[in-house]
């Protein structure tokens, strides 16, 4: 667990930068990209001072860190050509631009960081190369989960780069049977782990990384932020789209009613 503390500076820092980079442009939205690269960096770390089998800890250090390394690109490109996201505007506003309070917000995502990066110290130290059979099924729940994440990400940024699409919710490709494609996907990434470390004496604490993140996106940070916002700026539209559409698990839409 030791590991753990260099996750963890790299992270205070990175985070520390990212703050700081805030200040200058206003757009808190920085902190996702920093908290993707960072998980990419800790399964690089973790699988780099991990004592576990090479094989275990190469994947990780792959599918981990283009996992990872994909989704801060993707972030990277909304915080670079968009305005601040509507809900950490909403956030901005709300603690009135105090910086003290938003430091604090940055530095929890740091810990953050450490929490998701328990699976990764799981496969590190798993001592099994034989398991050829799990890492097949980790490498296709990878294929699926990157690839759903990424498609769902490809279509909505689609529907939003055309103007006649403000104040329109996406109801396009994936969209139309979740109102979440992109965190069901996301989620789904994190059983990855869960197969790569199949053996390892920490074998248990790779369920932290579904089971947290389930929790973080129903309940937490993820879909109630995100759908309130969503509400503030479409309204009605927003509404009928609940009314029809499965809020994570993908599903067909129900009939509209008249």
């Amino acid at each position: 667990m030791s590991k753990l503390l260099w996750v963890l500076l790299y992270a205070v820092v990175v985070m520390s930068i990212g703050w700081a980079w805030q200040r200058l442009h206003r757009n808190i939205g920085i902190v996702d990209v920093l908290w993707a690269k960072g998980l990419a960096a800790a399964a690089l770390l973790l699988a780099w001072l991990g004592d576990g089998a090479a094989l275990p800890r190469i994947s990780l250090a792959v599918l981990g860190g283009v996992w990872g390394s994909r989704l801060a690109l993707h972030l990277w490109q909304r915080v670079r050509h968009e305005a601040e996201d509507g809900r950490y505007k909403y956030l901005r506003e709300h603690w009135h631009s105090h910086q003290g309070k938003i430091f604090g917000y940055f530095i929890a995502q740091a810990l953050l960081v450490v929490l998701f990066a328990l699976p990764f110290v799981a496969v590190a130290v798993n001592p099994s190369s034989d398991g050829y059979g799990w890492l097949i099924a980790a490498v296709a729940v990878w294929l699926l989960s990157v690839t759903g994440e990424s498609v769902a990400d490809r279509q909505l940024a689609r529907f939003r780069a055309d103007p006649a699409n403000k104040g329109r919710t996406c109801r396009q490709g994936l969209w139309r049977y979740s109102r979440h494609p992109n965190y069901f996907f996301e989620w789904l990434h994190w059983f990855t782990y869960v197969l790569l470390a199949v053996g390892s004496p920490l074998w248990s604490l790779a369920w932290a990384g579904p089971v947290l993140m389930y929790l973080f996106l129903r309940y937490l940070s993820g879909i109630p932020f995100t759908e309130k916002q969503a509400l503030r700026s479409r309204g009605e539209d927003y509404r009928a789209y609940q009314r029809t559409t499965p809020m994570f698990f993908p599903w067909f839409p129900r009939p509209a009613k008249e």
